[in-house]
């Protein structure tokens, strides 16, 4: 090889190294600018929760200290963009604050509102209501709101009633934990006696 073809060489070799050192400062350079997303929506996508808590409890208590609210879920997903958490499986057990006796609900599907601290629970949601004398009624539906404010449930869908004495339908239904006050809607329909069955 020549001496000119051996500079020519080198030169073509020197130009692939620049070139090479080049994109690599280049992507060196890059990579230290700041990659943090402005919405961490954006890293995690726009359905998916900001946080979660697995075998989460909920507890809330009156002004004097009396335990009003427990709810509990497997797992509870929290979303910052409309400030709730979607809760599977919840269990919820309100206390009424004269008594201390029971409102025990269940659903398959419950989102908490933490802005207006209400529960909107769907699909089979059983409440069980204590009585004093050691009775019990229960009301099936397939959606319900607890307003923890208020502390009023309520649904404006058909709603099937069970006590010791009989069943009742009914479509829509306002309840005040506190007062112990069921106000059933419209179209109440009920079946009364020993042999009353759903």
């Amino acid at each position: 090889m020549t001496m000119s073809g051996i500079l020519q060489h080198r030169l073509v070799r020197l130009l692939a190294l620049a070139l090479t050192l080049t994109i690599l400062a280049s992507l060196i350079w890059r990579s230290d600018e700041a990659r943090d997303p402005t919405n961490r929506a954006d890293l995690r996508g726009p359905d998916e929760p900001d946080g979660f808590v697995i075998n989460g409890t909920f507890q809330a208590y009156s002004e004097q200290g009396q335990l009003v609210t427990l709810i509990s879920s497997p797992r509870v997903e929290q979303f910052d963009r409309d400030n709730s958490a979607v809760m599977t499986a919840p269990e919820a057990t309100l206390y009424d604050t004269r008594n201390n006796l029971p409102w025990r609900i269940q659903a398959n599907e419950g989102r908490y509102y933490q802005d207006g601290d209400m529960i909107h629970l769907s699909g089979a949601v059983t409440v069980v209501r204590l009585l004093a004398e050691g009775r019990r009624t229960t009301l099936e539906t397939e959606s319900l709101v607890v307003d923890n404010q208020a502390r009023v449930i309520r649904t404006d869908d058909p709603i099937v009633l069970i006590d010791a004495r009989g069943v009742t339908r009914a479509t829509g239904m306002e309840a005040w934990v506190d007062e112990r006050v069921v106000e059933l809607r419209s179209r109440v329909e009920g079946i009364y006696g020993t042999h009353a069955t759903p």
